[in-house]
């Protein structure tokens, strides 16, 4: 490790970047929000922060970091799990901690610069989150930081990986009470990742239509789920052609939000960012398109089971 126990004690924040490479994917986080961002309690800026990196391999972004840790692929949860132990005073197997590709000191000498830190914060990213353990290994990072709270403030945030995913979360919060992997089919809203997140349903093919706002699962998610899309109804809204589209049994183009239709996006903090449009478009706008779904749905009538038919048992 480049950055000792007393330089951190010295400086005011702490952050971890774990499986992602902002250098690349997010080029002005660094510079306007979290590493060189001077601030009121940070007024060196730079010099006021500690960044550690965490990733599979060396990336551009690991030449910004004090501390670069490379752990083996597929070996995340196990990494976590070890230092919530070491953050609980527990013993920790020395051999299972070989097995991630990091000795044990090093991850005693991390914990103590996490506690030493006087505000900390764990930048996740999709190599942690898409990634073998996917949802489990989210979880055990928030509990880390949950736990570091007993030492210092410690906060944790994912860094998204594509264009206002933070809104499609905060719209979900505050309308069911949950960010994602939610299912509706009863009625009220049940939450449970792995099992009714979108990626898990369609490779178990559990779902027989899809509708696609805002997204291109045909680019990006697995192969048996982007089969499982073409052989159902898949109806795609998008102001261009993608993946997805190309797949569907209905491509409807709408209106690009933000340049030809108005919304509201949110940052990766959920601040929230009005979009005014700046040109016209001829296309209806997502929202419209859906509403006037919804209403044709509710002219149908309600599908009621007959009074005659037998109970199956």
């Amino acid at each position: 490790m480049t950055c000792t126990l007393g330089e951190v004690k010295n400086r005011a924040d702490f952050m971890i970047y774990w499986g992602g490479n902002p250098a690349e994917c997010h080029p002005r986080h660094f510079t306007k929000y979290s590493l060189t961002q001077k601030g009121k309690f940070t007024p060196k800026g730079r010099k006021d922060r500690t960044m550690v990196l965490v990733d599979i391999r060396e990336t551009p972004s690991a030449k910004a970091a004090d501390v670069f840790l490379q752990v083996r692929p597929g070996k995340d949860f196990e990494l976590v799990t070890a230092l919530r132990a070491i953050v609980k005073g527990q013993r920790v197997n020395e051999a299972a901690v070989a097995e991630t590709g990091l000795p044990l000191e090093k991850l005693h000498e991390l914990v103590a610069m996490m506690k030493a830190a006087r505000f900390g914060i764990i930048f996740f990213g999709m190599g942690l989150s898409m990634t073998r353990g996917k949802h489990m290994n989210s979880a055990a990072v928030l509990m880390l930081a949950a736990e570091m709270n007993a030492f210092t403030k410690f906060v944790a945030m994912p860094m998204r990986g594509h264009g206002n995913v933070t809104g499609a979360d905060v719209v979900m919060r505050y309308t069911t009470g949950y960010p994602f992997g939610v299912n509706l089919c009863r009625g009220y809203p049940r939450f449970n990742p792995g099992e009714f997140s979108t990626v898990d349903l369609l490779v178990r093919g559990d779902n027989d239509a899809c509708l696609v706002l805002g997204a291109d699962p045909g680019a990006t998610m697995p192969q048996p789920a982007i089969n499982h899309l073409a052989r159902i109804p898949t109806i795609t809204l998008d102001p261009k052609v993608t993946h997805t589209s190309r797949l569907s049994r209905v491509h409807i183009t709408t209106a690009v939000t933000g340049v030809s239709a108005p919304g509201t996006a949110y940052r990766m903090d959920e601040i929230p960012l009005p979009l005014r449009p700046a040109l016209k478009s001829p296309y209806p706008t997502d929202e419209e398109v859906v509403r006037r779904i919804r209403e044709a749905v509710m002219r149908r009538p309600a599908w009621l089971p007959e009074r005659n038919a037998e109970m199956v048992v």
